[in-house]
């Protein structure tokens, strides 16, 4: 389970508190980091390190205190803060032969094929080139609001370590290990050294509250190893203040916890299906469903009504039970709806494929099928 010989793509999160210190940049935790990482490229490793920060080194260089809830403020201390933490990266990981390279993330971005496609091949691009990529949310852009947040950068680590097919998500935090009940409350709480399936009782044991300017909690943690699970990626949790803790995960030593993945992976484009925002709903009669349920493609004559504004080619819901990705846009959809596929040429062009969504472009939520 702890045998990491084989991971040889590894995505470091580094959490906010990890990174911070009452002055701001925690710049000596950054060159013992880049020391590591420096080890782990030398064993013949890729390495990407996701890393927060930004909103909370911006607001102590704006000399803003606690908690930032306002969104232009929390888009302010970003930007102010973003300049600092590279600079800071660029300076560590050059003292140790090492390029690190900027990327900044929207979830429209992985949400998008195209661009999902564009961002996986510019990463293949800098870990072939030996650069680091050093990802973060653009928080500057990025609002719930306008639906293009992640929601905090440990769902964010996950989803970059699920869709460029990295082997290993190490997410250092501040905090030991996941335990059965709080440690805060409970002395005898113990730690779960190995999860092999995230359940009811792991997620119930979960806490809820991060640090000051961060956005995680173990509950994001959590679902965070779902993710990661279903690409094959393993997870390590672990205290990043721990003296060569990267070293010591890689070489196997039992400390924070390892979630496992599962055995059956599923592949990109599924992953990328199932994990992606949903731009509408198209609910379907039972008939439909028992269809593509079976990998049958899904037809218009089954479409009962189409929910949302939506392009060909985007992920839409199926019913709340299903994830597709449809070959018309919503407006499309409305003229055929209830009709017989050869309605859609018909009406739209003889050029056009004359199904909604092909078995390959469904996928359940519930029991995902390997593809």
């Amino acid at each position: 389970m702890r045998n990491f010989k084989d991971s040889k793509r590894i995505v470091i999160k580094i959490g906010t508190s990890t990174l911070s210190t009452a002055d701001g940049v925690n710049r000596a935790y950054i060159q013992t980091l880049a020391k590591q990482i420096a080890w782990l490229i030398g064993t013949g490793r890729q390495v990407l390190v996701v890393s927060s920060g930004a909103i909370g080194m911006g607001a102590k260089q704006l000399k803003m205190d606690g908690p930032i809830t306002d969104m232009k403020l929390r888009q302010a201390c970003a930007a102010t803060g973003q300049p600092l933490l590279m600079h800071a990266y660029h300076e560590a990981f050059s003292a140790v032969g090492l390029t690190v390279s900027q990327v900044l993330l929207t979830a429209e971005v992985l949400d998008k094929r195209k661009t999902y496609l564009n961002l996986k091949n510019a990463i293949e691009g800098l870990l072939k080139l030996g650069a680091v990529p050093i990802l973060n949310e653009n928080d500057c852009v990025s609002t719930a609001e306008i639906g293009t947040a992640f929601g905090d950068n440990d769902k964010l680590s996950a989803l970059v370590a699920s869709k460029i097919d990295a082997d290993l998500l190490i997410m250092l935090t501040d905090i030991d290990a996941m335990y059965d009940k709080n440690p805060h409350k409970y002395p005898d709480a113990k730690p779960i050294r190995v999860i092999p399936e995230i359940t009811d009782e792991i997620v119930k044991a979960a806490g809820t509250k991060g640090s000051t300017h961060s956005t995680g909690g173990m509950k994001t943690k959590l679902a965070a190893a779902k993710i990661t699970a279903t690409a094959g990626c393993r997870m390590a949790l672990v205290n990043g203040s721990e003296t060569n803790v990267i070293r010591r995960v890689i070489e196997g030593e039992e400390i924070g916890t390892l979630f496992l993945a599962k055995q059956q992976s599923l592949t990109n484009r599924t992953r990328w299906i199932l994990h992606s925002k949903a731009e509408g709903t198209i609910h379907i009669d039972d008939g439909a469903l028992a269809a593509v349920r079976k990998r049958k493609s899904l037809l218009p004559s089954g479409i009962k009504a189409v929910e949302g504004a939506f392009a060909a080619g985007s992920v839409v819901m199926l019913n709340n039970v299903a994830k597709a990705v449809v070959s018309l846009s919503s407006e499309e959809l409305g003229r055929v709806a209830g009709q017989h596929s050869e309605k859609i040429r018909q009406l739209l062009g003889p050029d056009r494929r004359d199904v909604v969504a092909i078995p390959e472009d469904i996928v359940f939520l519930d029991t995902p099928e390997k593809k």
